[in-house]
């Protein structure tokens, strides 16, 4: 069964992401486009609109999603599983496969896990501020604490 990604996590996604009409090299430095798309070999955008955008978007979030599924077998509410696609979404599958925060939702240690998100906060050695409000936010919408306040 396929689960999708809540209203709270695209919108958390997107302001983070935020949107490039054309190509950029994203912090990790991959090139990349729309909302943190990484551009692929395949792939032959110059420059794209918010339309064209939403729908690359959505077709990531479905991979993600899958990803989620796949490495998670604890039973999570739809925010706890909308947090977990927001932190593989920015750092890949590998992450979360290879992470503690995997391993404390899979055996029911949520409170555990919520602050497992506050350790992904570097890129190139370096703590990088963006990272750690992102991290905040999803560790709030994972503990169900997550406030649309909370983005100001």
């Amino acid at each position: 069964m396929h689960r999708f990604t809540n209203q709270k996590g695209i919108e958390l996604i997107k302001m983070f992401e935020g949107f490039k009409p054309e190509p950029y090299v994203c912090s990790g430095g991959y090139l990349t486009i729309g909302y943190g798309h990484k551009l692929l070999p395949s792939d032959s955008y110059k420059q794209i609109t918010i339309e064209k955008a939403e729908i690359i978007l959505q077709n990531d979030l479905r991979r993600t999603e899958r990803s989620v599924l796949k490495y998670i077998d604890a039973q999570i509410n739809e925010d706890q599983f909308s947090a977990l696609v927001s932190f593989t979404f920015n750092l890949g599958p590998a992450a979360l496969q290879r992470s503690a925060l995997r391993q404390k939702v899979n055996y029911g240690q949520y409170e555990d896990a919520a602050k497992e998100f506050q350790k992904w906060v570097y890129a190139g050695g370096k703590k990088i501020m963006g990272l750690v409000r992102r991290r905040r936010l999803e560790s709030q919408l994972f503990a169900s604490r997550y406030l649309q306040e909370s983005w100001i």
